[in-house]
């Protein structure tokens, strides 16, 4: 009965002209319809992307989410990570806060218009980390218009009783031990026994606040490369 009446209305469209003009828009319905879901689906499949990555540490045993998102360097030759990904050369350096030796707050903003460079390290009680502020203590007395911070983990009390030992007086040292730069920046340690410390890393900035220079050092116990930094600002 249902459809008897279905075809008589039809047939009376179609003496209306109409039923071409129906047919049309229900396709054209469909279409829509089809069209919305893709466009849904390329969003939910986006979606899962991102969120398996953050749960693949929860359910695949020995992994972690650094070990999606960050970097591997090593220790001693063994794999470790870090939270992330330094920021890339050519993007704007982002802002931090830093305690000095007088736990005083530094930002980005104390040295606008300066080429920075910064010198990201472990701990100045490591023979590497110290070797490397000594180094860039020696090079930063020879730049203009630049400025080197030292940045790890330690106390400033630390750091100043090394920089006073070591007659260390043309670098900054800053502490990460109460901020979120070591996140920010992508360079704290996710794993292994240095977990929480900073990794060894190099990243310098123009007047202009672009980074121009970015540098992961691979292996802990390795130098930064120090002639490729200088060579930045030159």
């Amino acid at each position: 009965m249902i459809l008897d009446n279905y075809t008589t209305l039809y047939n009376f469209w179609l003496n209306k002209g109409l039923a071409t003009n129906i047919l049309s828009l229900y396709i054209l319905g469909i279409t829509i319809n089809l069209t919305h879901f893709m466009t849904s689906f390329k969003n939910f499949t986006h979606a899962f992307k991102i969120l398996f990555l953050g749960l693949t540490g929860l359910f695949i045993p020995g992994t972690s989410l650094a070990q999606t998102t960050g970097t591997a360097i090593t220790l001693g030759g063994k794999t470790i990570h870090t939270v992330g990904k330094l920021p890339g050369v050519g993007t704007t350096v982002k802002d931090f806060t830093l305690t000095a030796v007088d736990l005083k707050d530094n930002t980005l903003a104390d040295y606008k218009g300066k080429y920075v460079i910064m010198n990201i390290f472990p701990s100045v009680n490591t023979g590497v980390c110290s070797k490397s502020v000594r180094k860039f203590n020696e090079d930063a007395a020879g730049l203009k218009n630049t400025t080197v911070l030292c940045i790890s983990k330690d106390l400033p009390f630390a750091q100043r009783a090394f920089c006073g030992a070591e007659g260390i007086k043309n670098v900054v040292m800053l502490s990460d031990f109460r901020t979120d730069f070591g996140h920010s920046y992508g360079v704290q340690i996710a794993d292994g026994p240095m977990k929480g410390l900073l990794s060894r890393a190099v990243i310098v900035v123009n007047p202009e606040g672009r980074i121009i220079y970015e540098q992961q050092v691979p292996e802990i116990g390795q130098e930064p490369d120090y002639a490729a930094a200088i060579a930045a600002i030159k």
